[in-house]
């Protein structure tokens, strides 16, 4: 299974933070990812936001480094595939993505990427999950 994979999914997995129902999704997709012929693709900025957000945690002490490089480790052996045009739709698509349905930029560009590849998505976030509603995009 091809799929687009937001980082507040995959920060579920080192943070192990959120409601039950959260964490369930979370392993869910964790699982469909681990499977034979599954492939999560992010948009160019995934990764700048992985490290922020492992860096903010660091700095709460909520982790410690060694557990976010073990995770790095992890991450990097996973089935995740960087889009590389990413920036080539940031001020065209996305940006009209965002200011149409309310998302940071950030947000936006998994939405359109997932529109754009015609995959699913895979999100926690309630605001995109709206927009995703509203454009027709499948929920990972």
């Amino acid at each position: 299974m091809r799929f687009v994979l937001d980082n507040s999914v995959v920060m579920r997995w080192l943070l192990q933070d959120g409601s039950d129902e959260r964490l369930a999704y979370a392993a869910k997709v964790l699982e469909i990812l681990t499977q034979e012929n599954s492939e999560a693709l992010v948009p160019g900025i995934w990764a700048l936001e992985a490290a922020n957000v492992m860096l903010k945690a660091q700095t709460k002490q909520v982790v410690i480094e060694a557990r976010c490089a073990a995770f790095v480790g992890l991450l990097q052996d996973m089935a995740i595939t960087t889009d590389s045009l990413t920036a080539t739709y940031a001020l065209g698509d996305t940006l009209q993505l965002a200011r149409r349905f309310k998302l940071s930029s950030y947000d936006a560009s998994y939405l359109e990427l997932a529109m754009r590849e015609g995959l699913p998505l895979a999100t926690l976030d309630s605001d995109l999950r709206s927009a995703m509603l509203q454009t027709g995009v499948a929920l990972a």
